[in-house]
């Protein structure tokens, strides 16, 4: 089966851990902008090195930048018949940007999949994972806060998708593989 997937949610809604269940169920592969950063940084891409010099001073990526490195990512043969992008697009203006570089192939997205999540049950997620993982720096108010940026970020992107049938909203809350058959019962929906 072909898909053409956006996966949203915010930081520890299990985004990452669904993007590879689903990516392998569909037969597609998972991108994530940040696998592309680093695939570029270290092939020394002309992207990769631009990208660089942004992130080794703490800058942000601008656009042009991320929108080409994932105009050359989906043009790759793995991705011809379908994938799931994770972390991209960040942005309204990114959101046009996709349905451009698609356009040009003669393609469309099939659907943007929101992973919703009860902020407090994230928190306490992210929490345990720092207190696993030794992150001294994920303390409840920054996680609150990488939380509102979110939710600052991405209300914009579900809108303009809601605006176009193209949102499904999906509780990322449950066991593991409860999360993969909602995730995958909406992907099915919209294929029929």
């Amino acid at each position: 089966m072909s898909a053409r997937l956006v996966l949203l949610g915010p930081p520890g809604a299990g985004k990452g851990t669904q993007a590879a269940r689903l990516a392998e169920r569909l037969g597609v592969p998972a991108i994530s902008t940040g696998d592309i950063f680093r695939a570029n940084i270290k092939g020394g891409t002309e992207l990769g090195v631009l990208a660089q010099s942004y992130s080794s001073r703490g800058a942000l990526v601008p656009d042009e930048v991320t929108n080409a490195m994932v105009r050359d990512r989906l043009a790759e043969p793995d991705a011809a018949e379908g994938f799931l992008l994770d972390g991209y697009p960040r942005n309204v203006a990114q959101v046009a940007e996709l349905e451009a570089i698609l356009a040009d192939a003669g393609l469309q997205l099939d659907l943007a999949l929101e992973i919703t999540a009860d902020p407090d049950v994230v928190t306490e997620r992210l929490l345990k994972r720092a207190e696993i993982e030794g992150r001294e720096d994920d303390t409840a108010d920054v996680i609150r806060h990488r939380l509102d940026v979110y939710a600052e970020q991405t209300a914009p992107i579900s809108a303009v998708y809601a605006e176009r049938s193209l949102l499904a909203k999906v509780d990322g809350i449950g066991e593991v593989d409860e999360v993969t058959e909602r995730l995958l019962a909406v992907i099915g929906t919209a294929a029929s």
